[in-house]
């Protein structure tokens, strides 16, 4: 089994705004690719979504559905190639919904975010024999 475990990192920052109508999996994804982000996470986010995308534990499919929904929780790493978000949100009746965050995810009003970077480390991702997924490898810049 590879097990990846880091040295000590400072972090470093940036903050972003989404607007409404963009797709805030893929807007993500052009952010860490703009800034050259290796070794990102999401430290803070608050927002709402119109639509949204997840993928259930256990499910291939990804699961849609639209209303008005808050952004409860949106968690992860996220590197050049790839990653691992969790989002949970809730809908106009207090009712909660969460899995894999999945494209198709728009904003409603606003997504606030900071993200985060690790300095001393890169995030990659490789098949772990025992999840079947591709998995987080850290490795020392």
């Amino acid at each position: 089994m590879n097990q990846s475990l880091s040295p000590f990192s400072n972090a470093r920052f940036i903050a972003i705004r989404l607007v409404p109508g963009e797709d805030a999996l893929l807007a993500l994804k052009r952010k860490i690719e703009q800034h050259s982000l290796q070794a990102a996470f999401i430290a803070s986010s608050v927002g709402s979504l119109t639509h949204v995308a997840l993928r259930f534990a256990g499910q291939e499919n990804t699961f849609h559905t639209t209303g008005k929904f808050e952004i409860v929780s949106l968690i992860g790493t996220l590197d050049a190639n790839g990653e691992h978000l969790h989002l949970s949100v809730s809908d106009e009746e207090g009712k909660v919904l969460g899995g894999h965050m999945m494209p198709g995810c728009t904003v409603r009003t606003t997504l606030e975010l900071i993200i985060g970077e690790l300095e001393k480390v890169n995030f990659t991702r490789e098949p772990c024999l025992l999840s079947g997924y591709e998995e987080l490898i850290i490795t020392s810049r």
